[in-house]
């Protein structure tokens, strides 16, 4: 199995592009975040999920308390404060280095190596220079739940 048939096809992140959109686009894609492209469409970056939470909700004396935290922070301010204001927000201060990828011809074996050996969940699928779309560890499993051994065998 070629990772080309186990893509998925997504919009990328560029410079401007609001935490907002972002967010719907990885929602709608079921990924855990996007290349970033530059102006001539070179993936110049990555935008992740993680990193956008982490880095806008989440402080860091609150991951080094997460075990002892009660389950009602009222002395916090609430995410949905200022989700608003936030997600208006461009995705730019979030974007890291670029991720793995693989080209469209790739077995999906190698792809599920390449992303064990990063500890990652997702690789992107680039076809001389140009993003097709990104392959995760569910679209490759429901791909393989899918698989009928009789199709195979014809």
């Amino acid at each position: 199995m070629y990772v080309d048939k186990v893509l998925i096809p997504t919009k990328v992140a560029r410079s401007g592009m609001t935490i907002r959109k972002f967010f719907a686009e990885c929602s709608r894609a079921n990924t855990p975040g996007l290349p970033y492209c530059n102006d001539e469409g070179k993936i110049v970056g990555r935008v992740t999920l993680k990193n956008v939470l982490k880095n806008t909700w989440l402080p860091d004396y609150l991951v080094a308390m997460a075990r002892v935290l009660g389950e009602q922070l009222s002395n916090v301010q609430d995410i949905e404060e200022n989700a608003k204001e936030t997600c208006d927000g461009p995705i730019d201060p979030y974007v890291q280095k670029p991720h793995l990828s693989v080209t469209p011809g790739s077995s999906a074996v190698k792809a599920l190596a390449l992303m064990e050996q990063s500890d990652t969940s997702y690789i992107y699928v680039v076809d001389e220079g140009r993003y097709l779309g990104v392959v995760t560890i569910h679209s490759l499993a429901d791909k393989l739940a899918r698989y009928d051994k009789k199709a195979r065998k014809s």
